[in-house]
C-alpha cells in the first residue's frame, strides 16, 4: 500500500504518530498547497488536518505504520518477542545482525523514552545498522500503557528500583532469555537508554552490575534520583544526586546543555554516582563535530588507567538523541554521534574478572 502514497503523506503520518503535530501539518500544507510554507499555528493546523482527513481515512486506515528502521540493518532480522515473569509481561524486539552465525557476540539492550516504541527507538538511534558492522545482537524492551500511560519506564518508583522485582526483573529477564536462546558473550552485555529509558538503564546498572558490563545514559537521571512522581518532576527540573552505587559499572553519559526536559545537572549526577568511592583521574577536552555541535568530553580513568566514566556534554543540544535519524522521535541529526560513541565505549569494556 505504501508504494502508492505520496511520500509527504507517509512523513505526515509518521510525525503525527510521534506527536509532532506542528511538523505534520506543515508537511500536509506543502502537499495540499503545492509549495513550501512556514509551520502553521494551531488554528490553521486544524483546518489543514480537516482538509486532509478524508484522504487519510481512505489511504491510511487505522494507526500509521511504525517508523521504519534505517541503513544496512535491513539485511538482518528484526524479531517480535515477549517475556513473562511474576511481575508481568513485556514485548520486545530483537535485532539479529546478518553477520550472526551462532558465534559468541555482544548484546546491547536499548530502553526507549516516554511515548516511544521499540521500532521508533531503533529507527531514531540507528543502532541496528551500527550492530551490523560490529555484529551485535540488539534488544528493545517495550513499555506498556497499562504500566505507564506515557509508556515511560517507571524509574522513579521504589518497586521498580530493586533487583529481582518490578520492571528491573522484566528487563533482566529479557536479557537472560536472549542469552539463553542465542550465543551471547556474557562478558559483553550492555544496556543503554534515552530519558526515562536512560534513567532505567542507570537503575539496571546499579541493580544488576553482575549482568551488564557497561551502561549508556542519554539525557537521563541517576539511579535513585526520585522516589515518587513529585520528586521525579523535581529531579527532572533541578537535578538530583541519586543513591550511592552498590558496585561500579563503567558508564558513558550524553546530555545536551540546552535540555529543558531533563536538567543537564542530571548527567553530572549519573557520572558522579559512578565515581563515588573510587580513586579516579579525569581528562577533559573540547571538540567540534563536523557540521554538528561543540562538545566537552570528559574521560575518567581508574587507578589502572581504564576508562570508568565517559561524559559528553553537547553544547547547544536539547532533549534528543545526539546524531540520531529523523526517522525516529526525539532525535537530533547533528553530532556528535551518540550511537557510534556508545557502541565504541561498550566494545572497549568487556567485563573484567
Amino acid at each position: 500500500m505504501n508504494k502508492i502514497l505520496p511520500p509527504e503523506m507517509l512523513e505526515a503520518a509518521r510525525l503525527t504518530k510521534a506527536g509532532q503535530l506542528k511538523e505534520a501539518t506543515a508537511v500536509l500544507q506543502r502537499l495540499l498547497n503545492g509549495h513550501a510554507a512556514p509551520a502553521p499555528d494551531t488554528g490553521e493546523a486544524a483546518g489543514i488536518l480537516s482538509r486532509a482527513g478524508d484522504w487519510l481515512k481512505r489511504h491510511l486506515p487505522g494507526e500509521p505504520p511504525p517508523a521504519p528502521d534505517v541503513g544496512p540493518s535491513q539485511a538482518g532480522q528484526f524479531l517480535d518477542k515477549s517475556f513473562t515473569n511474576a511481575f508481568g509481561t513485556r514485548s520486545y524486539k530483537l535485532y539479529v545482525p546478518h553477520g550472526y552465525r551462532g558465534q559468541k557476540v555482544p548484546l546491547i539492550v536499548m530502553l526507549h523514552g516516554c511515548t516511544q516504541s521499540p521500532d521508533d527507538f531503533a529507527a531514531g538511534t540507528g543502532m541496528n545498522a551500527a550492530a551490523d558492522g560490529a555484529v551485535c545482537l540488539v534488544a528493545y524492551p517495550g513499555q506498556t500503557r497499562k504500566a505507564n500511560m506515557q509508556k515511560c519506564w517507571n524509574w522513579f518508583k521504589p518497586a521498580d528500583q530493586q533487583r529481582d522485582a518490578g520492571e528491573p526483573s522484566l528487563i533482566a529477564g529479557i536479557t537472560r532469555e536472549i542469552m539463553r536462546d542465542y550465543a551471547v558473550d556474557p562478558r559483553r552485555v550492555y544496556i543503554a537508554g534515552l530519558s526515562a529509558g536512560g534513567a532505567a538503564a542507570s537503575v539496571m546498572g546499579n541493580t544488576y552490575p553482575d549482568l551488564y558490563a557497561a551502561v549508556g545514559v542519554h539525557s537521563g537521571l541517576a539511579c535513585g534520583a526520585a522516589r515518587d512522581m513529585k520528586s521525579a518532576l523535581a529531579a527532572m527540573q533541578h537535578g538530583s544526586a541519586g543513591a550511592p552505587a552498590t558496585r561500579h559499572v563503567p558508564v558513558i553519559v550524553f546530555h545536551g546543555d540546552r535540555d529543558t526536559t531533563v536538567n543537564p545537572r542530571n548527567g553530572d549526577a549519573v557520572a558522579a554516582q559512578a565515581a563515588r568511592g573510587v580513586s579516579l583521574r579525569t581528562h577533559t577536552r573540547e571538540g567540534q563535530d563536523p557540521g554538528g555541535y561543540r562538545y566537552t568530553r570528559t574521560v575518567t580513568t581508574d587507578a589502572g588507567g581504564h576508562a570508568a566514566i565517559e561524559q559528553w556534554t553537547v553544547h547547544g543540544a536539547g532533549h534528543a538523541w545526539s546524531g540520531g535519524h529523523p526517522a525516529g522521535s526525539f532525535t537530533d541529526p547533528k553530532g556528535p554521534d551518540a550511537t557510534k560513541e556508545m557502541l565504541r565505549f561498550f566494545l572497549e569494556h568487556p567485563r573484567r574478572a
